[in-house]
Order: C-alpha cells, then sequence, then structure tokens
C-alpha cells in the first residue's frame, strides 16, 4: 500500500498555485470551454427517445430538458461564490470539506472516484466505441475474453473483454497519457474538439429547422404539445410499502435521469481550479457562460428533433439514436456516418475533460491525508498530478471491463443530486459560520436560487427513490459504504502505516 499522506496541523485554508505546482495555464475562454466540453457528450443525440417514452408528449419532453437547464444553471451561479472564494484544486471537494467537514468531503471523494467521475469516462468512452462500430463493424460489443458473471442490483453483468471495451480503454489510454504530458497539450485537445462538437450540434440544429423541417411532423407534435401525456396515478414499492403517486410526476423524476446526465460534469471545471487566470472572476463566469450555452444547445436541438421526426419515431428511434435517426431523415443512409462522425468528436472532447477535471479532486484529497500520498504529487517537469491521472485511469479501464457503466451511473445519479444538494448545504453554512472569507462573487439572487437549487435537487433524488428504489438504493448504499473507510483511512494515516 502506497504511504498515506499527513497534512500539516497549520495548513492554509487555500494553497496557492505557486505553491502546489499547477500553472495558472486556463483563462476564461479555456474555463469556458472546460464547461462546455465536459457536459456535452453522446447523451444530447441518444437519451431524448427515452425522455420521450417516459413523458409521452412533445410538451413535457421539452419541459423535462427546460427544467434540466434551469436547474444546472442555477447550479452553476451558486456554485460561482465557492468557486470564487476557494480556487484550490478540488473544487467541490474542497466546498464541502470547508463547509461541512472531512468526512462529507471524502464521501464525495470516494464516491467520484468509485464511479461518479470514473463511471462517467467509461461510459463515454463505450459510447466512443459504439458509434466507432458504425465505421468499423469488427468493433462489436461481443464479448471473446470472458472472465465471468458478477451479480449486481439491477442484474448480473459480464466481467471480460470485447472489442468496443478495448477501444474505449485504448482511448482513455491515449487521452490520459496526453494529460499526463502537461496542461497545454490537455487544454489544446479541449478547446479544438469542443469547438469542433459545438458547431456540430449548430449543424445539426440549422439543418433541422431548415432544409430538414418536416412540415407534417411539425403540425402533429406542435399541434398537440401535450396530447398523449402519461396520467393518472402509479402504485408504487417503497420498503415494502404500496405508495399511489401521480404516474406524470414519477414519469418526470425518471425522465430527468437522462437530462442530468447529458446536463452533468458542469462542475468539473471548479476541480482545476487552482489553474484557472483570475479565478475570482473567471470562474463564475465561466459556470454561468458554459452551462447557459448547454442549456440552449439542448433546447434547441430537441426543437429540430420535433421538426424532423414525429413523435413515435423518437419514441421508437433504433437504439435510441434520435440525432442519427434525424440526419437519416435529411440526408438518407449518409446522415448515419455524418451523426457517427460528430458523436465520435463529441464523445473524444468528453472524454478528455473528464480525464484532466478528475485527477485534480484526489489530488486534494491526498494533500488533506485522505487518498494515497504520491496522487497529491504535481510532475515539476509537466506540472500535472501524473500518479493520480494514472490510478483514475487504471480503475477506469477496469470499470470499462465489467461493461456496467451504464448500471453504475444509474445506482450515482441518486448520490450525485445528494452531493449538489449538500454543497449548497455548505454555501449558506459558510456565509454563517465564515462571514469574514473573502467573497469576490456572491450567488445571484442568493438565497433564493442557492434555495431552490437545494429543494429541487433533493425532490428530484427523493423522487427517484421512487421512481428507481433499486437503483437508488444502490448508490447510496456506495455512498455510505465510504464510511467505514474513511474511519479506517483516517486510522491508518494517525498510526502512520503504509
Amino acid at each position: 500500500m502506497a504511504k498515506l499522506s499527513s497534512p500539516p496541523a497549520a495548513a492554509p485554508a487555500v494553497e496557492r498555485a505557486a505553491e502546489s505546482g499547477f500553472v495558472k495555464g486556463l483563462s476564461l475562454l479555456d474555463a469556458t470551454l472546460l464547461v462546455v466540453g465536459s457536459m456535452i457528450g453522446s447523451g444530447i443525440f441518444i437519451v431524448s427517445a427515452d425522455i420521450a417514452r417516459q413523458v409521452g408528449s412533445p410538451g413535457w419532453l421539452l419541459l423535462v430538458w427546460l427544467a434540466t437547464g434551469v436547474l444546472t444553471v442555477f447550479g452553476a451561479l451558486s456554485y460561482g461564490e465557492l468557486a470564487a472564494a476557494m480556487p484550490r484544486a478540488g473544487g467541490q471537494y474542497v466546498f464541502l470539506r470547508e463547509g461541512l467537514g472531512r468526512l462529507p468531503g471524502f464521501l464525495y471523494g470516494w464516491t467520484l472516484f468509485m464511479v461518479i467521475q470514473t463511471g462517467t469516462i467509461a461510459a463515454v468512452g463505450a459510447a466512443f466505441a459504439r458509434f466507432l462500430g458504425v465505421f468499423f463493424p469488427a468493433v462489436s460489443p461481443d464479448v471473446f475474453l470472458s472472465f465471468g458473471r458478477v451479480p449486481m442490483p439491477g442484474g448480473a453483468v459480464e466481467l471480460g473483454l470485447s472489442p468496443q471495451r478495448g477501444v474505449a480503454i485504448g482511448v482513455i489510454a491515449l487521452l490520459t497519457a496526453v494529460n499526463m504530458r502537461g496542461l497545454r497539450e490537455a487544454k489544446w485537445v479541449q478547446n479544438v474538439f469542443t469547438v469542433a462538437k459545438t458547431g456540430a450540434l449548430l449543424g445539426l440544429i440549422g439543418l433541422g429547422v431548415s432544409v430538414g423541417r418536416n412540415a407534417d411532423a411539425v403540425a402533429r407534435n406542435f399541434g398537440g404539445l401535450f396530447q398523449g401525456t402519461v396520467g393518472g396515478t402509479q402504485p408504487v414499492d417503497f420498503l415494502g410499502l404500496q405508495v399511489a403517486l401521480p404516474a406524470l410526476l414519477l414519469a418526470f423524476g425518471a425522465a430527468m435521469v437522462g437530462s442530468l446526465f447529458s446536463s452533468d460534469a458542469w462542475n468539473n471545471v471548479t476541480f482545476a481550479a487552482a489553474e484557472v487566470r483570475r479565478p475570482e472572476r473567471n470562474l463564475p463566469l465561466a459556470l454561468a457562460l458554459g452551462t447557459a450555452t448547454v442549456t440552449v444547445l439542448y433546447l434547441l436541438a430537441n426543437l429540430a428533433y420535433l421538426m424532423v421526426l414525429s413523435f413515435p419515431e423518437i419514441q421508437n428511434a433504433p437504439q435510441d439514436r434520435v440525432g442519427t435517426v434525424a440526419m437519416q431523415a435529411i440526408f438518407g443512409g449518409t446522415g448515419m456516418y455524418l451523426m457517427a462522425g460528430a458523436i465520435l468528436v463529441s464523445t473524444f472532447g468528453c472524454i478528455n475533460g473528464l480525464v484532466l477535471a478528475g485527477a485534480r479532486v484526489y489530488y486534494a484529497m491526498a494533500k488533506d491525508g485522505l487518498f494515497f500520498e504520491r496522487a497529491g504529487r504535481v510532475s515539476p517537469q509537466t506540472h500535472v498530478p501524473v500518479w493520480a491521472l494514472g490510478v483514475q485511469g487504471i480503475w477506469t479501464a477496469l470499470l470499462t471491463l465489467t461493461g456496467t457503466y451504464g448500471q453504475l451511473l444509474d445506482y450515482v445519479i441518486f448520490a450525485a443530486l445528494l452531493f449538489y444538494a449538500l454543497t449548497m448545504v455548505a454555501l449558506f453554512r459558510l456565509r454563517v459560520t465564515r462571514p469574514e472569507m473573502p467573497r469576490p462573487y456572491r450567488a445571484v439572487g442568493y438565497p433564493l436560487v442557492p434555495g431552490f437549487y437545494l429543494l429541487a435537487a433533493a425532490g428530484i433524488a427523493l423522487l427517484l427513490l421512487f421512481a428507481k428504489p433499486v437503483y437508488t438504493f444502490s448508490g447510496l448504499f456506495l455512498v455510505l459504504l465510504g464510511v467505514p473507510v474513511y474511519f479506517l483511512w483516517e486510522r491508518l494515516r494517525r498510526h502512520g502505516l503504509a
């Protein structure tokens, strides 16, 4: 076991970049593109099909995306205060540790490492490989080297290697290596691919509302926006009790899983806060500009789908590839390849942003003695946490071999919402306990905007307990599993054990 670090008792609350070994190489544009690039992956091209099936009407499809966008922007406006006040590597981990204590901070970092960040990287890597299979059919999901089946909540999974999993691991390894070379190289990849995929998404939107516009689909979709909406009540089993809840409310909560996943990772820029120039100004601006940009793009993309395709075509898109069906409606068979190429660009850039940001959290944990000591070192040559990047890549590769990325992400959607809500609690608590803390930016609309975000995140998490109990309770169990791990780790640290 690697040696555990033990931080000095009088360590300053905010570590200066010069002391940490990081370089301030991210401008406002770079930080904004990191927000946009981390958010846009493959979800916007796929999840609208499942959302449409859940809610049953075009109007509610748009409302799910609108609600997700408003919630995301509200969260970003609130997080900006914490990011500007504590511009340190680790971001949300630091906010939770400073506002609520070491244990909540560790539980967030634990869950992030175990599945939130690494599972998302694995899932996006799998999406990259799946769409590469459009061009190269040999990149198939068929497992050719099996290590057996592993029982998990929601169904057993096959542990092994397939061409798709192999490609996903290769892409993750490549981008991990790029990030190990330094921030400049990682930033270059991020900026180029974010601009490219934003352009591709804008192209899809432009084509959908112009040459691809289907008059019959427009009349049917917008003439009956809420026709077919899920109604009535639905009995659900909650801890052995039968509870009747409005079916639309349950459907709305379940549907938001997809849109929230597609809009997540906007907070990743706070993980790299120590590398942002003028963080007191640029972090809040990047969060606001990035999330607002993606929200508008996602709404316009769904409007384009509804202008090109009938609602049943969206609901029944093969393998849920709504974007591909839309492009095929415009360009015929060529459309499938155009969309596959766009998604390859999109997912490649998304993986890079997630790899870049995640390692900074494990670095911050190591500096607090809550992760392996070597993860808290920054290379003097490349000025990045090379060991943290490596261990993140190895664990992500192992998750990719399980093929459980979809299930794992379902498990922790509840946990992710829980930590978002807890971060808002930290914001309110720090206003009371540390009023003297410098706050170059104060949350817009405080306390209403952070309060709304807190209640909404908690409310959606509660809905998911009813709508998807197997996954949400599994996610909660994963978080709580970190409690004994935390006390064991602290005991090892106090005794200086290696």
